[in-house]
């Protein structure tokens, strides 16, 4: 059945559009994680692995911060392709605005928390002094990024939704190139450790701010439609705003949650472990903003076929981005059995962490290819803005993620916690594969067929 959407000629015009809106995608999302790793490659190559720990260990408490508030991305995609779809720009105007509003609020409000944030995060996980005393320098230095981050989210979002993948592309390399480049200066250049790591990545989330703010400017200039201030704070768009992000804040956090507790865990079995598995982590982070690209991208095209009450834009969207994105997982899985030890290498000069890396390594030869359904299945309901599944199935796997882990930690360690992460990955595709035809049935106008 899925033969057909390569075979039948009627197609082909999905494909081009599916790449020339997921490439430029996929090269910005995999900017990210080779930040990533120059972040470990950078510390990795210092004199002790706590330094290594500790940037992981700090990166995680802000991805379970930040992505706590993807809604400000996600959401915002949803909602302005939906818009887009339906031909109602000034809510695709007024979707960016309120996101905003959300996003610079959030961001101040976590600057005038940080020492109670930071005491409750490195309180409740488990490390050594060493590596929480340089997270904490670390956190100490990119929270005052809070605002920036958050508001980059909603540009992202936006322009995700409008099709404008190459600014995208555009943010993310100013992004991570200035990040890169001074992380080089800071700590190869001026011999600051963790907490350089941490303000440069506070200083490129104002840049990419910056430029952004630009882009929307400028975009807005040749924009049909206009906003008022009554449509702008109407309260029935935010009560809907309110029901979407409360579902998907509730689904980032219980997936954060899961990777703060794998760190956490990994930190208690030993530093070494810690360490091996910062390494590692970057690996899966790769594989998966890869994938993510044409998740993002089924996500717009989702948006838009509800927004055009079209079923059939549904299904060809989510098949064509779901078996290109099936072909790029198992891809990373050959990379990586084939060229693993030596990426390894690259990130760290430690020989004890190296071993320990490559022991697990066989565990990021499976998890690529596994977790395709949950990206391409995310993507579809992101899109669609049908919460509530995301919601439920996340709940499900973080629970199924848990009870593995406890299980298994004891008598296998470390090889408990990877196995444990692929049930994380296979139980978010399950849950939302069962509730995909109710999410078919709810849009009306079922597709002819065709010959």
């Amino acid at each position: 059945m899925l033969a057909r959407y390569f075979t039948a000629s009627h197609y082909r015009p999905w494909h081009r559009r599916v790449w020339v809106m997921a490439l430029p995608l996929i090269l910005s999302n995999m900017a990210t994680p080779l930040l990533g790793m120059v972040d470990t490659a950078v510390v990795g190559h210092l004199d002790s692995p706590h330094y290594l720990g500790a940037v992981a260990l700090g990166a995680m408490v802000f991805s379970l911060i930040f992505w706590g508030f993807g809604f400000l991305r996600m959401g915002t995609t949803g909602l302005v392709a939906q818009s887009v779809g339906a031909d109602d720009y000034a809510e695709v105007r007024a979707h960016l605005i309120r996101a905003l509003m959300i996003a610079v609020t959030i961001g101040v409000l976590l600057i005038v928390l940080q020492k109670p944030i930071a005491w409750l995060a490195f309180t409740i996980t488990e490390a050594s002094e060493a590596v929480k005393t340089e997270g904490k320098g670390y956190f100490a230095a990119r929270i005052w990024g809070a605002p920036a981050s958050l508001a980059n989210y909603c540009l992202l979002g936006w322009f995700l939704a409008l099709n404008r993948t190459g600014t995208i592309l555009a943010l993310q390399l100013v992004l991570n190139g200035t990040n890169i480049a001074l992380d080089l200066l800071f700590v190869v250049g001026w011999g600051m450790t963790a907490d350089g790591v941490g303000y440069a990545s506070m200083i490129a989330e104002y840049t990419a701010l910056a430029l952004g703010i630009f882009l929307v400017i400028r975009t807005l200039r040749h924009m049909p439609g206009t906003v008022h201030r009554a449509d702008l704070m109407n309260p029935v768009a935010f009560k809907r705003l309110f029901v979407i992000n409360r579902d998907i804040i509730i689904r980032t956090l219980c997936l954060q949650c899961g990777f703060l507790w794998f760190m956490a865990q990994s930190g208690q079995i030993s530093d070494i472990t810690l360490a091996a598995n910062a390494v590692l982590i970057q690996f899966l982070y790769f594989a998966s903003y890869a994938l993510d690209g044409f998740a993002a991208t089924t996500e717009t095209l989702a948006g838009r076929a509800k927004g055009q009450n079209s079923r059939e834009d549904l299904d060809t969207a989510f098949a064509i981005t779901s078996l290109w994105a099936l072909a790029f997982g198992l891809g990373f899985s050959v990379i990586y059995g084939l060229a693993g030890p030596s990426i390894i290498g690259l990130l760290t000069g430690l020989p004890d962490v190296q071993q320990e890396a490559v022991r697990y390594l066989p565990y990021l030869l499976i998890i690529p290819a596994i977790s395709v359904a949950a990206f391409q299945l995310d993507g579809v309901f992101l899109g669609t803005t049908a919460t509530r599944p995301l919601r439920n199935g996340m709940i499900i796997s973080l629970i199924s993620f848990l009870a593995t882990g406890y299980g298994m930690i004891g008598p296998l360690a470390n090889h408990g916690l990877w196995i444990a992460m692929a049930v994380l990955l296979c139980m978010r595709g399950i849950t939302l594969a069962l509730a995909y035809p109710a999410l078919r049935r709810s849009i009306d106008n079922v597709y002819p067929t065709r010959d």
